[in-house]
């Protein structure tokens, strides 16, 4: 997939001056839920109307949507508000389905993205369209992966493209709900920066608090848009209640949210010396986040040694660990000197941990 305006041209064609703003409930309920939300979000910056209507759940026995009968609402609303609509495909047959009800734009799930052989599916069944397509990062933080499932569709014929992220799943438990692992996006943005690119703060924050955050540090980043979930009664949704917000709270929520205007040598560089810098800082995040996992270790192996009457400082370990960070840091560009100083700290202060917990 080669890199080139021809990818943007879907989303210039909105025309706004602001990022694209995508909003509507989880799931479509009923025929009134969907409508009730969608004449809330007419007269904001939403341009296009968003609901489950297939929902593929981690576990059985949760609400998977109200199917194809849910389409024809969502086309209802279409003609009622104007706004455009999106919906998940899960296969050939969800395609056909949305075609036939008009649905302006397709999105590929978190667990259909990981599958080539369902992606190939729906590529083959949405070629010859005008669709738009968008890809939802794989469940795994895999960017090959990712990257994969959009070529499948430029490969098919399909030119109106973009990306959507939704965080990642992890074992640890995190803050998130989906830890965003803002550095694959951002890895993505470097390799195609024509490929327009969406941020779905709902499933990362799985928390709707969390949600403004996200966004901010998203437009800091250049996203091209975002994905919403709202609903004019969250607490009872049928399906992640937690992280939906009302029209009414997006709608100030795109008032509030700083979006930096390029215009200019200067503001152009400023705008790209902030973005490098909120790069920064989220990496700073990462470092800071490991170092404290570390030490966490560092005191379970100090609870080991005060358990086998075994010294805090052990030369060899110590010495096999500094000359391979050494070697690490040259092929990483770091000079020895810097690699030094930083891991003289970090032995120090678990030298310190340790203290604490063999003297408690």
């Amino acid at each position: 997939m080669e890199n080139n305006k021809e990818l943007r041209h879907w989303l210039d064609a909105f025309g706004l001056n602001h990022p694209l703003v995508i909003a509507g409930p989880c799931s479509a309920e009923t025929e009134e839920q969907l409508l009730k939300i969608a004449h809330q979000l007419k007269n904001t910056d939403t341009s296009v109307l968003r609901a489950g209507i297939w929902k593929p759940r981690t576990r059985p026995g949760n609400f998977e949507g109200v199917g194809a009968l849910g389409l024809k609402w969502l086309q209802k609303a279409k003609e009622e508000t104007g706004l455009l609509t999106t919906t998940e495909v899960a296969n050939a047959n969800h395609v056909a389905l949305a075609l036939k009800h008009d649905v302006d734009i397709l999105w590929i799930g978190a667990r259909t993205t990981v599958s080539p052989f369902i992606v190939q599916e729906i590529a083959d069944a949405v070629k010859g369209t005008d669709k738009i397509v968008l890809v939802k990062n794989p469940v795994n933080p895999d960017l090959a992966l990712w990257l994969g499932a959009v070529e499948r569709f430029y490969t098919a014929g399909i030119t109106k493209l973009g990306v959507i992220h939704r965080g990642f799943s992890t074992y640890e438990k995190t803050r998130y709900r989906n830890n965003p692992e803002w550095q694959i996006p951002i890895d993505l943005q470097n390799a195609f920066p024509d490929l327009p690119l969406i941020l779905d703060p709902s499933h990362i924050a799985g928390r709707r608090d969390r949600i403004f955050d996200l966004c901010q540090t998203a437009l800091d980043l250049n996203y091209d848009g975002l994905m919403v979930e709202t609903h004019y009664d969250p607490d009872n949704a049928w399906s992640d209640a937690d992280q939906q917000i009302t029209p009414k709270a997006l709608e100030q929520m795109t008032v509030d949210l700083k979006i930096r205007k390029v215009e200019g040598d200067e503001k152009e560089f400023n705008n790209q010396l902030n973005t490098m810098r909120t790069q920064i800082d989220l990496i700073d995040d990462q470092i800071m986040d490991m170092l404290g996992k570390r030490m966490k270790i560092v005191d379970t192996i100090g609870a080991l040694k005060k358990k086998n009457n075994v010294a805090i400082l052990q030369v060899k370990r110590w010495n096999e660990v500094l000359g391979r960070m050494i070697l690490e840091g040259e092929e990483n560009r770091l000079s020895e000197e810097f690699v030094l100083k930083i891991y003289k700290a970090i032995h120090q202060e678990s030298i310190n941990h340790q203290k604490k917990v063999i003297n408690d």
